[in-house]
């Protein structure tokens, strides 16, 4: 096929681009920075110019395309007005892309987060959360979904907590940075709450998977492991840089403290017995072992 890529420079996104130029398939790769148009092309995919923000665009990537998969979003965590204005954005997006495909046949994956089931782990026949900071972003998710009744095989892939490769990237990424410029390893709450988490390159293969062969109206778990404690993660990025560990409260993190805090572990169980995915890179615990200090 030849695929419509959103997001395609990023952590997963790159690894989605390898992934799908591996088993034969070709890339249009949405590039909204000449940096990110030259990464693009020397991953081997072919660019298309624009943003998130540029419905025209978008549509004209998906028209041209087999099939599409939407991978980006803004990385503007700052403040809740910053991820409400990244919510607004994919949604027209999303919206924009749907239109484009509406009636084709063709594939549609996009992506989400995996919800949050108190007390046990979440599966693929849980719903996401409307409400909330990223409510809208569900709610999205969830009409991207609904497009298997206008005639789009549509798929959402969820991904954990902490997508990683090479110790970057994530929750556990996040941490990292915060303790390389504050000398601190914090994390909120008690630490007990776990968060499941996968290596990129097996994410990638799940997107590639569900865009060959997700039936329509379909949500998949791209869940390696289904649930790392904070205090677990925090020890082994200490270790590594060489610094102490603390508590921090809740607060101190920002708009996305409550959802760093949640216990959210996670299954994948449904997704690999029916895509035949199999995660085959190290584990996050393993692969934080590559943290080199500062």
């Amino acid at each position: 096929m030849h695929v419509f890529l959103t997001g395609g420079t990023g952590l997963v996104g790159s690894a989605v681009v390898g992934e799908l130029l591996a088993n034969e398939h070709t890339v249009l790769a949405l590039a909204r920075s000449d940096a990110s148009a030259q990464a693009a092309v020397q991953a081997g995919a072919e660019v298309i110019r624009g943003s998130l923000s540029d419905l025209d665009v978008l549509r004209a990537g998906a028209a041209k395309a087999d099939g599409v998969i939407h991978l980006a979003f803004g990385h503007d965590f700052s403040t809740a007005a910053a991820v409400a204005a990244s919510v607004a954005e994919e949604t027209a997006a999303l919206e924009a892309i749907g239109e484009a495909l509406a009636g084709t046949g063709k594939p549609f994956v996009t992506v989400s987060g995996t919800p949050a089931t108190p007390g046990r782990l979440s599966t693929e026949a849980d719903e996401l959360s409307s409400e909330g900071l990223v409510g809208g972003r569900s709610r999205a998710v969830a009409a991207v979904v609904a497009l298997a009744e206008r005639g789009v095989r549509s798929s959402a892939v969820r991904l954990p907590r902490t997508v990683h490769n090479n110790g970057d990237g994530g929750f556990a990424g996040l941490l990292t940075t915060i303790a390389r410029g504050s000398g601190v390893v914090t994390y909120p709450g008690d630490g007990t709450q776990r968060w499941p988490a996968v290596h990129a390159l097996d994410a990638a293969v799940l997107f590639r998977l569900a865009l060959e062969k997700a039936e329509p109206g379909t949500y998949w778990h791209a869940v390696a492991d289904e649930g790392d404690r904070v205090t677990d993660i925090v020890d082994v990025i200490a270790r590594r840089l060489n610094l102490p560990v603390k508590a921090d409260s809740i607060e101190d993190f920002g708009p996305l403290g409550q959802i760093f805090a949640a216990d959210q572990p996670s299954s994948s169980d449904h997704t690999r017995r029916n895509l035949g995915w199999e995660p085959k890179h190290p584990g996050l615990l393993a692969d934080l072992e590559n943290l080199q200090p500062a």
